[in-house]
């Protein structure tokens, strides 16, 4: 696998976990996105500042939510993530994060599918 696609895995995974789970989503933007943050979850307002305002408000109503990275998958400009998100409190998700990668490296577009994660199933196979 080209370098490029290798660290684009890395800092996806980098940027995750500084912004989902050390609850520092400005230091993640600053360190891992691009000029631009386009953003498709349709809870979270486009751009940078929007992106920091969302999850500093989910640090504080939802301490000690964690998620932890199943899988990651690179092709081209795109990586995907496959993660376990836990949120104290509420439910927990399966979710799957696309992010898209500039020429530079950095993050400049999300999209992402969530799947909350029933205590019920037609299979004994789980969701990771």
């Amino acid at each position: 696998m080209p370098d490029n696609l290798q660290a684009n895995k890395r800092n996806a995974i980098a940027f995750y976990e500084m912004m989902f789970n050390t609850c520092q989503p400005r230091a993640a933007i600053e360190q891992f996105a691009g000029d631009d943050y386009i953003q498709h979850n349709p809870h979270v307002a486009d751009g940078k500042e929007a992106f920091i305002e969302y999850f500093e408000r989910m640090a504080v109503e939802y301490p000690g939510k964690v998620t932890h990275v199943k899988r990651a998958i690179a092709e081209g400009d795109l990586v995907v993530l496959h993660c376990h998100q836990l949120w104290p409190g509420s439910d927990d998700y399966a979710g799957m994060d696309i992010f898209r990668f500039d020429d530079n490296g950095k993050i400049v577009e999300h999209w992402d599918v969530l799947q909350v994660i029933s205590d019920t199933s037609a299979n004994d196979n789980g969701l990771f």
